[in-house]
């Protein structure tokens, strides 16, 4: 064995004594510690708001006090870091070859919102080798400590990257407008999360109503819907997003509209929505955290033979 063989053997098994160390002091902080909340938020269908609506979230969540971190997802079509008016240098593939650190990648925009911005390496998670699987984890365990809330802006459809980010989440809000074809996808997604891999809670957020009657109105029809065809299935209205010609003019001034136009009724509606969420309790689960949202994302814990609600913990 040559000697770059043994060393990387060697900081391998350091790694993993690490990564032990980190878990064992993690676990025994005690329940009484709250541990940050994951959040995926997602949509059957592109165009109907959803970065916008995971930016200004934030932002909301921000302003009440908790520290937010923003993971960018959407593979491919990554743009939050347009609408915070950024241009990282780095993403979270520099992390993953070793490049560069986590601190080193995270930028910090809006109002104090962290940011790790996407990149194509996201793809290959479950692809690492053992090595890089521990220094990753042992890079964001530190983050259960620094953050209330983590948001996770995953790509619209039901793609793979889809579901898997929507299985590692604890939490999901699916945004959808009320336009015909946005509510049959939104259904779609929920429907392969549900049959296919168990999940039974999901949060229904409307954008671009015209009021909440609206907004309603097309929660009552998916639910009922729902109801029929997936029985032990529970959809929470999380509230609305009104038509709002704020949002655009944010949009092209690279701010959120939550900084833009902080009055705006759409600003309103997203302050709502964050306080909404917060007061919701997150079942008490010791798994909807960071530390193993990133474990379930690695080790591939998220295929569909261990569903989600009834795998052991």
């Amino acid at each position: 064995m040559d000697q770059a063989a043994q060393l990387r053997q060697m900081m391998e098994k350091e790694s993993k004594n690490l990564y032990r160390l980190n878990s064992r002091m993690t676990d025994n902080r005690g329940s009484y510690e709250k541990e940050p909340r994951v959040i995926a938020v997602s949509s059957g269908k592109g165009g109907v708001g959803k970065t916008n609506i995971a930016v200004n979230l934030a932002v909301a969540f921000r302003r009440m006090g908790k520290r937010v971190l923003i993971l960018d997802a959407d593979l491919g079509l990554a743009n939050i870091d347009i609408i915070f008016g950024m241009n990282p240098k780095y993403n979270i593939e520099n992390i993953i070859s070793g490049e560069k650190n986590l601190s080193q990648v995270i930028v910090s925009g809006p109002e104090g919102v962290d940011l790790i911005p996407a990149g194509s390496g996201v793809q290959e998670l479950t692809q690492l080798t053992e090595g890089q699987k521990i220094n990753l984890l042992n890079e964001f365990d530190l983050l259960n400590m620094k953050y209330d809330v983590m948001l996770i802006d995953v790509g619209a459809g039901v793609s793979s990257n889809v579901i898997y980010f929507n299985l590692a989440a604890e939490e999901r809000i699916i945004v959808a407008t009320p336009e015909p074809t946005s509510v049959t996808d939104a259904y779609a997604l929920i429907k392969i999360l549900h049959f296919q891999h168990g999940v039974k809670n999901f949060y229904l957020l409307l954008n671009m109503v015209s009021d909440e009657k609206e907004a309603k109105s097309v929660y009552d029809n998916l639910s009922r819907v729902t109801a029929r065809f997936m029985g032990s299935i529970s959809i929470e209205y999380a509230g609305f997003v009104p038509m709002d010609n704020c949002v655009r003019e944010a949009v092209s001034r690279r701010k959120p509209v939550m900084c833009a136009y902080p009055e705006a009724s759409s600003s309103y509606c997203f302050r709502v929505l964050a306080d909404y969420l917060l007061k919701r309790k997150n079942n008490g689960r010791i798994d909807g955290n960071i530390k193993f949202f990133w474990k379930r994302l690695m080790s591939g814990e998220t295929d569909a033979d261990v569903k989600i609600g009834n795998r052991p913990v």
